[in-house]
């Protein structure tokens, strides 16, 4: 199979997708954390909105979901199709100033970590 197709399997339509794009792995990072009792909101948002407007106009940038468990922990999930176009967002003057004031202002711990597939398969009912 070459690294660009996807397979789709019979029955059901089940396909898997290679996690590879012209031989370089995706990176998901997993972004965890718990926000300060008093933070801002309103701050918290207008800066989550220019960070998100700035990261999805950059090269490379695949997707971002944003997820709120009952025991107050978020989890972002951040897509980049390489480590090169990651550590570009990463260094990004706006983001570097950003990561600076959510540790000042609004994160009372974080955890992040940065995965590569092994493997990626989905399903979707046919219609």
């Amino acid at each position: 199979m070459a690294k660009n197709s996807r397979a789709a399997f019979s029955g059901g339509g089940a396909a898997i997708f290679p996690t590879e794009k012209q031989g370089v792995a995706m990176v998901i990072i997993v972004f965890r954390a718990r926000l300060r009792p008093d933070v801002d909101q309103q701050a918290l948002v207008h800066l989550g909105q220019r960070m998100y407007a700035l990261a999805s106009s950059m090269p490379g940038y695949i997707s971002y979901k944003d997820f709120a468990a009952e025991d107050g922990e978020n989890v972002s999930l951040v897509e980049f199709d390489s480590q090169e176009t990651l550590a570009a967002w990463r260094e990004h003057p706006e983001h570097k100033a950003a990561q600076q004031r959510g540790r000042e202002e609004f994160f009372s711990e974080y955890h992040i970590q940065v995965c590569t597939p092994v493997r990626e398969s989905r399903f979707r009912l046919a219609r």
